[in-house]
């Protein structure tokens, strides 16, 4: 019979590289406190002897698993990408490891989740919105697991957030698109009796509203789940509305883009007939034609800051604070004035 291999150790990686167990166990952990070449020469011995830390042993020493969960609404589009690979590479310089969980917008899913990825030891969780059941929220208390909130920013909730204000940045979209002299409005979102940020921003374009004298009334809302095909058909909705809307605000650049796409089958010229306006400016909103009018989150900065709070707090304790990120307008293709606008401007103007 074949004799089995001895388990490499961390004795054998700091044998063989040259320097201290202690040196290999903060490579390992913490590779931003060490210095390159003594990285190099770590990694090159542990690729060599395939060693591979005792994850048990190195939870029961410091009473972590150097691992944080992530639970988003959705893998199918690239809303949450960009953020979330920013988060993953800020967790990996000081040692974390993201384990990440999709919810499918479902709230009853994304509590099992929660439970599931705090029952394999998650130190803390990234969680997107503050919508939730209080006894989900007590339920981490119990359990001592901070969380985090992002892609939404509230100063009044109990849960700190590292995010932008979803409300206040609809509410600059909408006022731009009125500046232009458009009068009837549209929306198309998600659900927004459990998502926050479909809420907030629904309620940025009534403030938009109300502050420029039209009257929230007159606000058409298509509500639809996520994706292209999605705000195709909610797009074709609301263009059989007697009264069409001349510009139509979408909850995200995924349905935006469906409802360009539904303009075009229409035959409606953008922006010549009808204005589209997205939301988050991913990829997706600069190779769409036309170009999306669409709200610029900083997905990455929001990632990398969210990520170094978690690690700030799980390595040094105290509270953590609320972060408010800026979010801009980017104007592009999709946005003109409303058909007949500048005839109409004119005949004021020599009245």
């Amino acid at each position: 019979m074949k004799a089995t291999k001895p388990t490499p150790t961390l004795y054998d990686v700091a044998a063989k590289s040259g320097v201290s167990t202690a040196t290999v166990s903060r490579c390992l952990n913490f590779p931003d406190q060490v210095t390159e070449r003594t990285r190099d020469k770590v990694m090159i011995a542990v690729n060599a002897l395939g060693y591979s830390p005792n994850f048990g042993a190195r939870v029961m020493a410091a009473r972590r698993t150097n691992t944080i969960g992530a639970i988003i609404p959705t893998m199918e589009n690239a809303i949450f990408a960009r953020g979330l690979q920013a988060f993953q590479e800020e967790l990996r310089l000081h040692g974390f490891t993201l384990l990440v969980a999709s919810s499918s917008y479902k709230p009853e899913m994304e509590e099992e989740q929660i439970r599931t990825l705090v029952a394999r030891g998650a130190d803390a969780l990234l969680l997107i919105g503050h919508d939730r059941r209080p006894e989900i929220y007590d339920f981490l208390e119990t359990q001592q697991v901070p969380v985090l909130v992002t892609w939404a920013f509230d100063r009044a909730q109990a849960r700190p957030s590292v995010g932008f204000d979803n409300r206040s940045a609809m509410r600059h979209m909408a006022r731009a698109v009125i500046g232009m002299g458009h009068r009837h409005l549209a929306l198309i979102s998600a659900e927004v009796s459990q998502n926050d940020r479909a809420r907030e921003r629904l309620e940025g374009i009534k403030e938009a509203m109300i502050e420029t004298g039209l009257d929230i009334a007159d606000l058409e809302i298509v509500m639809t789940h996520y994706g292209i095909d999605n705000g195709a058909a909610a797009f074709e909705q609301l263009m059989q509305s007697p009264t069409k809307a001349t510009a139509v605000f979408c909850g995200n650049d995924v349905l935006a883009v469906g409802a360009l796409r539904a303009a075009q089958v229409l035959g409606l010229n953008v922006p010549g007939d009808v204005s589209i306006i997205g939301f988050d400016d991913i990829e997706l909103a600069q190779v769409a034609y036309p170009p999306l009018t669409t709200v610029h989150v900083p997905h990455r900065e929001m990632g990398k800051r969210a990520a170094r709070t978690l690690v700030d707090l799980l390595l040094g304790g105290g509270p953590i604070e609320p972060q408010e990120l800026a979010s801009e307008l980017r104007m592009r293709s999709s946005l003109g004035p409303p058909p007949g606008y500048q005839d109409i401007k004119a005949l004021e103007d020599t009245v």
